[in-house]
């Protein structure tokens, strides 16, 4: 993984779990949307901006490895690391641990698109937070 950038605790609660208190799948990506979001709106990325100027982050692929179960009341850190940029694409590596344990790896890649659901260039101005991170 890169160098993380941004840090994000996460507590598992009950809702987050199966019948047998383990994490379910699905949620992790929901774990690292969150620690996404957070890192670009300390950056000083305002994304209601963003979507008023009629542009908005997507996921486009997202390659991710299950490594360990986390279970219900962990505490869980969302290290979010930038891995490349481009005029186009975001590329950010995204580990969940649990203490020094890993437990979950992925892969994202984000670009931008019109509300019309066009590509678009990441603006100049959110390339310059992020080389700047």
């Amino acid at each position: 993984m890169t160098q993380p950038l941004h840090t994000f605790p996460v507590r598992v609660y009950y809702e987050d779990t199966d019948m047998g208190g383990v994490v379910y799948h699905a949620n992790y990506l929901r774990f690292i949307e969150r620690a996404r979001s957070d890192w670009v709106r300390q950056l000083g990325n305002d994304q209601n901006a963003m979507r008023d100027a009629g542009i908005v982050w997507v996921v486009r692929h997202i390659e991710c490895d299950y490594r360990a179960a986390a279970r219900f009341e962990d505490d869980l850190i969302i290290e979010t690391g930038l891995n490349s940029l481009s005029g186009a694409r975001l590329v950010m590596d995204q580990t969940v641990r649990r203490g020094d344990e890993v437990i979950f790896t992925a892969k994202v890649t984000a670009v931008c698109m019109t509300a019309q659901g066009r590509p678009v260039r990441l603006p100049a101005e959110i390339r310059a937070l992020m080389k700047q991170s």
